[in-house]
C-alpha cells in the first residue's frame, strides 16, 4: 500500500533490546488530510537521514495488527501500527489531459 504526503516530524531511532524503530509523522495529501505516525524498523530507520520536516514523499507500507490479552484480567486489546519499508521523494503525475491545450484557449 502506498501513502502520499509530507513530512511533519522524523524522530530519533529507538532501541529496546535488539529490536529498533524510527517513527515519522506525514500528513496526507487530499481534502481531509490525515495526520499519521508511520514506524520504520531496524535496518529501514536509516532510510529516513536524507529528509527533513516538509519534504513531500511517498511510501510504501504495511498494517500490522496485534491483538493482547492481559495475563491477570484476561483483558483483550487490539493494536496496530503502520509499518514504513520504503520511502521515495513525491513526484507529481501529470496526465495527457493536463498536457493539452484547454479547448477555451483556442482562437478559432
Amino acid at each position: 500500500m502506498k501513502l502520499q504526503g509530507s513530512i511533519v516530524e522524523i524522530n530519533e531511532t529507538e532501541t529496546r533490546g535488539t529490536f529498533s524503530f524510527r517513527n515519522l509523522v506525514l500528513k496526507t495529501f487530499g481534502d481531509y488530510p490525515q495526520f499519521l505516525t508511520l514506524q520504520f524498523r531496524k535496518d529501514k530507520c536509516n532510510l529516513l537521514d536524507n529528509y527533513q520536516a516538509n519534504d513531500k514523499v511517498d511510501v510504501e507500507i504495511n498494517l500490522i495488527g496485534k491483538k493482547w490479552e492481559n495475563p491477570k484480567s484476561k483483558e483483550i486489546k487490539y493494536f496496530n501500527t503502520i509499518v514504513a519499508w520504503k520511502i521515495g521523494s513525491y513526484v507529481e503525475e501529470v496526465t495527457a489531459e493536463d498536457q493539452s491545450p484547454d479547448r477555451d484557449d483556442l482562437p478559432f
